[in-house]
């Protein structure tokens, strides 16, 4: 049985050593820096290896860690990498959450994430595994655990702020959509449109507006530009719009009237997704209605009668 005395210890001399780590890292000596990173932030418009040794050394906060554990780092990444799979989805979710993360930097996130779950869970054993009786599985199985949970928290998340970031989109497509009509019918071009959509507004959809205004800025066309943030985004209501604009720009319809459809439909999503809504949040509702205030209702009106039965006997 390992003591709890011990325990902190080992705790308290890890955190010892990593601070001390940290400060030797920070000393002049050992934390200034080399000739290729005071030349590399002048060749990065002309040298990949220039660019790669600056994305490094902003990733790697502690150098020595850095060199010591990238390699290690980076093999653990691409294992689980192969392991889980699925980089289409995960781009995807990504893209709609607008995280700014590429794929490798979220395989790094993961398995911080599931190395922070091992370490709870070597915790957990450390202080709880002594007093079970099979101490061996208990500890492999929070570890086990930890690890597993830390990858699924880390997924969670990115699902939670992917789908709270559709639903926001949804939301501000029929206001902007609106706009871009009256734009439209004041007499303003499709280009002057949505510069002063997504100048005037704030949110999410504005800021996929800018991007395409961006691209078009360097010399993509709208049409391309427009299916490119659909097809990354894959919003069904942002899609049928940019078809239809597609459409409208490339036969010459009336925009204005394209859009003020669009506009009416998405509002009808809209309606019918809370219309859905509602349906779940009732039956969810029948669960402490039946579970808490019907029983409750039902032993307030019962016990005065079983008192008084009780009493009178």
């Amino acid at each position: 049985m390992v003591p709890v005395s011990m325990a902190w210890a080992v705790a308290c001399g890890a955190a010892l050593g990593l601070g001390l780590w940290v400060l030797v890292t920070r000393l002049p000596r050992f934390g200034s820096p080399r000739l290729s990173g005071r030349v590399a932030p002048y060749l990065a418009d002309v040298s990949a290896g220039a660019r790669a040794h600056l994305h490094r050394e902003l990733s790697d906060p502690l150098p020595v860690f850095g060199a010591l554990l990238g390699p290690i780092f980076g093999a653990l990444r691409r294992a689980l990498a192969q392991l889980l799979g699925g980089s289409t989805v995960l781009q995807l979710r990504l893209r709609q959450s607008a995280s700014g993360l590429d794929l490798d930097g979220y395989r790094s996130q993961q398995l911080l994430a599931v190395i922070a779950g091992v370490g709870a869970g070597g915790l957990v054993t450390l202080f709880a595994a002594p007093q079970q009786a099979s101490p061996v599985v208990f500890g492999v199985g929070s570890i086990l655990l930890g690890g597993v949970a830390g990858l699924l928290l880390r997924d969670w998340w990115l699902q939670q702020r992917a789908r709270r970031r559709m639903s926001r989109l949804s939301a501000e497509l029929p206001m902007v959509l609106e706009f871009l009509t009256l734009s439209l019918s004041a007499g303003e071009g499709v280009l002057d449109a949505l510069r002063r959509v997504s100048r005037i507004s704030r949110g999410e959809l504005s800021r996929e507006l800018r991007g395409v205004l961006t691209e078009v800025t360097s010399g993509v066309p709208l049409a391309d530009a427009l299916r490119r943030c659909a097809d990354e985004l894959q919003l069904p209501a942002f899609t049928r719009c940019v078809d239809q604009m597609t459409i409208a720009l490339e036969r010459g319809s009336p925009l204005a009237e394209v859009l003020r459809a669009q506009a009416q439909d998405a509002r009808e999503d809209t309606k019918r997704g809370l219309l859905e809504l509602a349906g779940k949040k009732e039956v969810a509702m029948l669960v402490p209605l039946v579970f808490l205030i019907l029983p409750v209702t039902i032993l307030f009106a019962i016990y005065p009668g079983i008192f008084v039965l009780q009493v009178g006997f």
